[in-house]
């Protein structure tokens, strides 16, 4: 039997460092911290180990898709898959920020859609049985879905929307904004929102398939929102700690063996929300 293996993406500092943290305390097997940069994810590593706690590292970019296939095959072949993927790499320009609301789009998407779907694309297919896939979104999120065209908010809940029709929602969304035209096409003026609500509906999908594809392996797959959470994205006014912010993700991620629910949800607080 090969040793259980936890990953989990952009956790060398805030909500990431904070869910390898809970994890090296409370999961059963190897814990992976993993960053795009291997000198800053060395370190995160070295923090936690001057705690008495052992992770270990693997250096992954999810805008690099060979550094994605490279992580894949590596967790496939030391250790026949993973049994616990929490997509926690994400961005956030601040309110403040001037950046172009048209690149600003572009590059939210890329990362906290468009990336972390080339990382499920890619590690679905080796999550073992039993195993728990964790997609850290956000409650603006849901808020950014309730702010959509009543047309937009019927296909992002529909249970028959596609993978590729969300794709291609999100694809149209940045184009809309490039031009200036996105609050026509029925899209909120939030480039984060949208990507999490791309998020949380992609969480939905995935669940959907791998109920229909893979229906003895128990597998359950869940999006989460955190919090509002004192991180350098979110800023020093948030009410939440790291650790906090770090509970619901990690709840999902160790869902016992057996459990059944939640599957294909979108939890805060550990409470199944309404989407």
């Amino acid at each position: 039997m090969s040793p259980r293996v936890a990953v989990v993406t952009g956790s060398n500092k805030g909500i990431g460092l904070a869910i390898v943290k809970a994890l090296c305390q409370k999961f059963e097997g190897d814990v992976y911290l993993t960053a795009r940069d291997s000198g800053r994810g060395e370190e995160a590593v070295k923090s936690l180990s001057s705690e008495g706690l052992k992770p270990m590292f693997h250096q992954l970019d999810i805008n690099d898709l060979s550094s994605i296939t490279a992580a894949a095959a590596y967790f496939k072949d030391k250790y026949g898959g993973v049994d616990v993927l929490v997509n926690n790499a994400g961005i956030a320009f601040k309110v403040a920020d001037t950046t172009p609301f048209a690149t600003q789009a572009e590059v939210t998407l890329k990362t906290n859609f468009f990336a972390t779907r080339d990382m499920l694309t890619h590690f679905m297919p080796i999550i073992k049985a039993g195993g728990r896939v964790v997609n850290v979104s956000s409650f603006v999120g849901s808020r950014t879905l309730n702010g959509c065209s009543p047309a937009l908010q019927e296909r992002f809940r529909s249970e028959d929307l596609s993978e590729e029709e969300l794709v291609g929602l999100m694809e149209r969304f940045v184009e809309e904004a490039k031009k200036g035209e996105h609050k026509q096409g029925g899209w909120p003026d939030t480039a984060y929102g949208v990507s999490k609500t791309g998020l949380t509906t992609l969480s939905m999908i995935l669940a959907r398939r791998l109920s229909k594809e893979r229906p003895g392996d128990q597998i359950l797959l869940n999006a989460c929102c955190p919090g509002w959470v004192r991180t350098d994205m979110a800023g020093p006014k948030a009410p939440k700690s790291p650790d906090e912010g770090a509970e619901t993700p990690v709840y999902l991620s160790l869902l016992p063996a057996g459990a059944t629910e939640p599957h294909g949800r979108f939890v805060s607080d550990k409470q199944v929300q309404p989407w």
